[in-house]
């Protein structure tokens, strides 16, 4: 069972970010110290929130997260040419000594789509199309490609990635079309964190599933899930202590349209997230991994909470929670 953090670096418009850039670094450092096993930075453009841009981020944590693995969760890959993510993944993966995941997604809010002149409707076969010519990049061959979005003519990838073929892919998709799609691409699936209990678990049986009718093996197979977690006395006091930021945070996509962030608060309150005493958080970690799954990503910063109670989570979970799952 593998346990990491995943970084909420979006912060109110006008923050110090070379600030909160600094206490990411000591936040990296704690992590790593307390034995987690990755940590992981999100992606948006144009937010409303400021959001720094992953890549520069985990490049700057390099030094300070140990032998835990760095990746996205995730990277909008449609919003970039694969000939530029190629080579800015294949420079983090050097840099960190082959300890990059690339988590990508395929995106959804309109004002990235439009501000980049990208039609939202090809965004799935954007990405799609994007790692094929990546992969093709990093065999270090000279790659011609004529394909839907891009073409190529006879181009060499400059920087290679250390792990070869080239860094593991996860994917994200909120969806049982797009989740059937990754199982028959072999890819793991990284499962949202705002879902419901059995939605996360079902979804995860159908994937398994068609990955399994596809031909795929689950010797050394990733089943990741994000989930956000504050560890306390009680649900009622972890709920005390982050449940206005965590609102907070969800609330801001209600303007994307998510409103169901809003109107279904009470049932995502109770059944996504991972709040309570560590007798209740180990239980819930054990119902989903019998469920399969084997890497929680954890969420313990939200809008406008100190920095120091998310330390105290993560301190929390790894002294009272993670021993019961680890030999």
């Amino acid at each position: 069972m593998r346990f990491g953090v995943l970084l909420d670096h979006q912060y109110e418009l006008g923050d110090d970010i070379n600030r909160r850039t600094g206490e990411l670094v000591e936040f990296t450092q704690h992590v790593r110290d307390l034995g987690y096993d990755s940590v992981f930075g999100i992606h948006h453009y144009l937010s409303s929130l400021s959001t720094p841009q992953p890549l520069p981020l985990l490049s700057r944590l390099i030094d300070h997260s140990g032998d835990m693995r760095i990746g996205t969760g995730i990277l909008i890959l449609p919003m970039g040419h694969p000939v530029h993510w190629a080579e800015e993944i294949a420079t983090i993966d050097q840099m960190s000594g082959g300890r990059f995941v690339l988590g990508i997604g395929s995106g959804y809010r309109e004002d990235e789509f439009n501000a980049f002149g990208i039609e939202r409707r090809t965004r799935v076969s954007r990405m799609n199309e994007s790692l094929e010519v990546m992969r093709k990049l990093w065999t270090g061959e000279k790659v011609s490609h004529r394909g839907q979005h891009f073409a190529l003519d006879g181009v060499r990838c400059s920087v290679l990635p250390m792990q070869r073929p080239g860094p593991p892919v996860w994917v994200g998709a909120n969806g049982p079309i797009g989740i059937k799609r990754i199982a028959r691409q072999g890819h793991p699936w990284i499962a949202p964190s705002n879902v419901r209990r059995n939605w996360a678990v079902g979804n995860l049986a159908d994937y398994r599933a068609e990955r399994t009718a596809a031909g795929f093996g689950e010797d050394g197979a990733v089943f990741p899930i994000h989930r956000d977690l504050c560890v306390a006395g009680s649900f009622e006091e972890a709920y005390e202590i982050a449940g206005t930021a965590v609102r907070a945070s969800y609330g801001e996509y209600v303007q994307y349209g998510m409103d169901y962030f809003d109107t279904q608060w009470e049932g995502i309150k109770h059944k996504a997230l991972f709040f309570g005493s560590p007798d209740d958080i180990a239980a819930k970690v054990e119902d989903f991994a019998r469920a399969g799954y084997n890497h929680f990503v954890f969420r313990t910063q939200w809008l406008g909470l100190p920095i120091e109670r998310s330390i105290e989570t993560v301190e929390r979970f790894a002294r009272d929670v993670m021993p019961r799952f680890r030999p």
